[in-house]
């Protein structure tokens, strides 16, 4: 099977997580930002080691109420239940991760591989920002992505 050549990105390393088993979800690293903020350095390592052999962790404690995040996910489900053609408005320019496109999942545990939508998009610093993603945002997520802090 060809991966189509908007799915490559040839300056990135392949993601950890695409071979995940389920027996190592319960494994991954879990970061506790209060601990960070007071300078644990052992927090600081486990942050350093997440980042390097993981590529991502799971952040506790970080200020963000439930609800702002119940908010998020609730419109982020809307975005993945919109029809194709309006997703495609944001589809993956070629040689770039953002936008909207699928990936291969596969589980070697149940020999399954399945494509499984996602859209990826920096957001902040907003010079890194893609400017054709924007502008097609649904407005429900538009002022989370787009309100600074004072």
């Amino acid at each position: 099977m060809d991966t189509p050549g908007t799915y490559v990105c040839h300056d990135q390393e392949e993601p950890i997580a695409s071979n995940l088993l389920p027996s190592m979800l319960s494994q991954i690293p879990v970061i506790d930002m209060e601990l960070l903020l007071a300078n644990d350095h052992s927090q600081l390592d486990k942050l350093h080691l997440a980042c390097k052999d993981w590529g991502f962790f799971q952040m506790m404690n970080h200020g963000v109420s439930c609800s702002l995040l119940e908010k998020m996910k609730l419109e982020v489900q809307r975005f993945f239940n919109l029809p194709m053609e309006e997703k495609k408005k944001f589809g993956q320019i070629e040689g770039s991760m953002e936008g909207y496109g699928q990936v291969l999942v596969s589980c070697d545990e149940q020999n399954i591989n399945s494509w499984i939508g996602k859209l990826y998009m920096v957001t902040l610093p907003i010079h890194l920002r893609k400017p054709h993603l924007f502008p097609n945002l649904p407005l429900s997520l538009r002022p989370r992505l787009t309100r600074r802090s004072h």
